[in-house]
């Protein structure tokens, strides 16, 4: 699984209190980021997440990088909803959390709620993803909320700026009567993580069946146990990769150049035959006999000589 260091951004501006979303727009977002830092930290134990708000008098850092459940949920109960959101100065603060991690080898990742109207131009925008995608940091925009056509054509500008090897998505969501977490699930933000399934209602899961879920469950009902039945499928497969290697047989040793046998068990009179068991017949006569039938060899090699 991918090694990933992920900010995740907060809209905790006057529009979240809005209830179009169930239950309001603000415990929505918290819902879903319950779900986001425990896809990220399950696909990969070393992964961590942070947690920032942009609403307010300007943005600010609630948790830093951690793979403490307790601090997210901590900062996130502790953030109150005031004021309008600052939506660039947000993405460069959380950029610059990311910048300072611990382990490099972390893959850089921001994620962004937004549900309130966004003041920044599109050109400005364009200009910050630009930068962003040269630092190499990928951000993942959750529109819901204010979708006016203004802010998805900001948003889809930014998306097609910043898009990479490593995917920046836009997902944009409507209300509905679907929690904002049971939709995310199934959106390209999560479905490299395997939380999302792979198939639609004709791909069966595993055995075929479960309604055209993978492994018979939904994930947008139980994505936790959706993700714990891959991961356990994925460590089985690698440990029966690893019993079927250490069964193969060592390199170079064959039987090629061990010669074949072919006289028959048994001789005419029904003894063993080979070189062996003359052998053995030798073995077994007195020493008497055998000098005897020496001495006789060499009487008729004289006799032989002497015709």
């Amino acid at each position: 699984m991918v090694l990933e260091a992920t900010m995740i951004v907060v809209d905790n501006s006057e529009s979240s209190r809005n209830g179009d979303y169930v239950p309001s727009r603000w415990e929505a977002q918290s819902d879903a980021v319950n779900l986001i830092f425990s896809a990220k930290t399950q696909a990969n134990p070393e992964s961590s997440v942070g947690l920032m708000s942009m609403g307010g008098k300007g943005p600010e850092v609630l948790v830093t990088l951690t793979t403490d459940f307790g601090k997210v949920l901590e900062g996130i109960h502790r953030t109150k909803i005031r004021g309008s959101n600052h939506l660039a100065t947000g993405i460069q603060i959380a950029g610059l959390a990311l910048k300072h991690r611990q382990n490099k080898s972390q893959r850089q990742r921001i994620i962004v709620f937004t549900c309130s109207p966004i003041g920044e131009s599109e050109k400005d925008l364009v200009r910050l993803a630009k930068r962003m995608k040269k630092n190499n940091i990928s951000i993942d925009f959750i529109a819901f909320g204010d979708l006016e056509e203004e802010n998805t054509k900001k948003l889809q500008a930014f998306n097609e700026s910043i898009k990479g090897g490593d995917g920046s998505h836009l997902a944009i969501i409507p209300p509905g009567p679907s929690l904002l977490s049971d939709t995310l699930v199934t959106t390209p933000i999560l479905s490299a993580d395997g939380v999302a399934p792979r198939g639609g209602p004709e791909e069966g899961g595993a055995d075929g069946g479960g309604g055209g879920f993978e492994f018979g469950v939904d994930p947008s009902t139980d994505p936790e146990l959706a993700l714990a039945l891959r991961m356990s499928m994925e460590e089985e497969k690698a440990r029966q990769e690893k019993e079927d290697k250490g069964k193969e047989p060592p390199k170079g040793e064959t039987l090629e150049g061990i010669p074949e046998e072919n006289q028959p068990l048994l001789n005419e009179q029904g003894e063993a035959s080979g070189s062996g068991a003359d052998k053995m017949d030798e073995d077994k006569k007195e020493p008497s006999e055998v000098k005897q039938e020496k001495k006789d060899g060499d009487g008729d090699g004289d006799k032989m000589d002497t015709a």
